[in-house]
């Protein structure tokens, strides 16, 4: 897998969610997590854009509740894995500590518009998005449409949202590319 770029997060799934699965990626002594501590996991919400560039506040213990955030969701989405009792309500904690603060106020117009903002800047306000992403991709009927990159080295998940629902790979234009000429070459060299 080490043609994927490390250095910044891969928005390829075409879900939050899986994003947040593939925020760590690679394998062996090449894997690369997104989430590694506090500041990482700030940085990969506001690449996700999930929260806003000039976030300043501490959310002490973020990385460590969005690790356990990921290997949750990761057990409840993959099919394969065995999930342990505590994974719903890993989900349901941030769901119900994060949900936003909704207040009906007058904007410039006069109008009164319904407002949402998050509840504090406690790492579960700063996840609710992520795990409202988990319980909307769990409940509405899109994990069968859930893939993992056929290329042998990648670790990447997507949603497959393609009209025939034979999408292959993570990126076309770094998987799928790699794995096709890979495939020529081994039909043009001499049996």
């Amino acid at each position: 897998m080490s043609l994927h770029p490390s250095s910044s997060p891969h928005f390829i799934s075409n879900n939050l969610a899986l994003d947040f699965l593939n925020s760590t990626c690679g394998s062996g002594e090449s894997t690369c997590d997104f989430l590694s501590d506090d500041a990482s996991a700030v940085a990969w919400l506001q690449a996700a854009g999930q929260l806003e560039s000039g976030f300043h506040g501490l959310a002490t213990g973020l990385g460590e509740a969005a690790r356990l955030l990921r290997e949750a969701g990761a057990r409840l989405i993959d099919p394969g894995k065995h999930t342990q009792g505590g994974d719903l309500d890993v989900i349901n904690r941030i769901l119900e500590a994060g949900t936003p603060i909704r207040t009906l106020e007058r904007n410039a117009d006069g109008q009164i518009v319904l407002t949402e903002r998050r509840r504090d800047e406690s790492w579960t306000s700063l996840l609710e998005t992520t795990a409202a992403a988990f319980s909307h991709l769990l409940v509405h009927g899109e994990l069968a449409q859930v893939r993992q990159c056929e290329a042998h080295d990648c670790t990447l998940r997507f949603l497959d949202v393609t009209k025939s629902k034979r999408r292959r790979w993570c990126s076309m234009a770094v998987c799928g590319n790699r794995m096709k000429v890979a495939a020529f070459r081994a039909r043009k060299e001499p049996s």
